[in-house]
């Protein structure tokens, strides 16, 4: 079976597999009373998200994976699955701290960053191991790489942490961390399709997944995915760059995720220095909500700016493959 058949064949199971696990899931968080609990001084019209059942996103982790080990996934497919599922498993624990502990900031900053630091050791170990190398492409270069040797560990530390949080900055909109990361899932499973790289059904699996999730996460939303979900989103997107030699096409591709970093960023630094905001509110998608954009605009917005970013990264993977 070639790997375009098992990578269409692992997206219909996880749709299918998704579609049935949400109407169950969704009732069972009601009952356990796992409800999102929403900023008094965010937008007014995120109050009435107040209860909405949130770690969702074990619904679309438990199509995905489960897809994708059913079509004999091999190493590098294993690899992705372990990655994602290794930052869900951060992101359940933070959930299950602010939902049943009640505990609203969840983690501590540092347990959080030490769970991904050792997710992301392990991981640069599965790449030096498995013969990925330190090597990466280079956008716009006809294919040419990097040999980054020694600056390689770093910089990989500083991506899939920066990448893993830039996603979970994203999720702040019905459907916004869902949409935008379906079409950047696209964008990686293409060109793993065009190296002839088996993570195509770990794509394939994630795609059919958030594509089945977005039918109840989309405005007005029924379930969030939590941290649960888009710490495990992070991982993904991050687990297949890496492993197509592609980490600096996420910074074209993941235009909306490095936009909603900087948001908090700037704001942060130039509030402690002037106590002037810049935006009205970050992330990003909040200034433009305060400024009377409606939900649904933004995200729309957002999801136009991921597909043409893509388009873009696509031009600069040209003769990579």
């Amino acid at each position: 079976m070639n790997l375009l058949i098992k990578g269409i064949y692992t997206l219909i199971i996880a749709f299918v597999l998704c579609i049935f696990i949400c109407p169950v899931l969704i009732p069972f968080l009601h009952r356990l009373k796992f409800g999102q609990t929403v900023r008094d001084d965010g937008p007014q019209t995120h109050l009435q998200k107040t209860g909405t059942p949130t770690m969702g996103g074990l619904s679309f982790l438990a199509a995905f994976a489960l897809s994708a080990i059913f079509m004999t996934p091999n190493h590098e497919t294993i690899a992705v699955i372990l990655v994602t599922l290794g930052f869900g498993l951060i992101g359940f624990i933070d959930d299950y701290i602010k939902v049943v502990k009640k505990r609203s900031l969840g983690l501590k900053p540092m347990q959080k960053i030490i769970g991904q630091l050792i997710i992301c050791a392990l991981f640069m170990v599965y790449l030096n191991k498995s013969g990925v190398g330190t090597e990466i492409y280079i956008p716009f270069t006809g294919g040419k790489t990097w040999d980054m040797g020694m600056l390689f560990i770093p910089f990989c530390i500083i991506a899939v942490l920066a990448t893993v949080n830039g996603v979970n900055l994203t999720d702040g909109l019905d459907g916004l961390a869902d949409g935008v990361t379906l079409i950047i899932c696209v964008f990686f499973t293409m060109c793993a399709y065009a190296a002839g790289n088996g993570i195509v059904t770990a794509g394939g699996a994630m795609i059919g997944g958030l594509l089945a999730f977005l039918i109840f996460n989309a405005y007005p939303a029924k379930v969030f995915m939590g941290d649960t979900g888009s710490l495990a989103l992070g991982g993904f997107v991050v687990a297949c760059a890496f492993i197509l030699k592609m980490p600096l096409f996420i910074l074209i591709a993941g235009i909306i995720y490095v936009v909603e970093t900087l948001s908090v960023a700037i704001q942060v630094t130039v509030y402690k220095k002037t106590k002037k905001r810049v935006f009205k509110m970050a992330p990003l998608h909040h200034h433009f909500e305060l400024s009377g954009w409606s939900e649904t605009k933004v995200v729309t917005l957002f999801y136009i700016v991921t597909a043409i970013a893509c388009l873009v990264a696509f031009l600069g993977a040209q003769n990579i493959f």
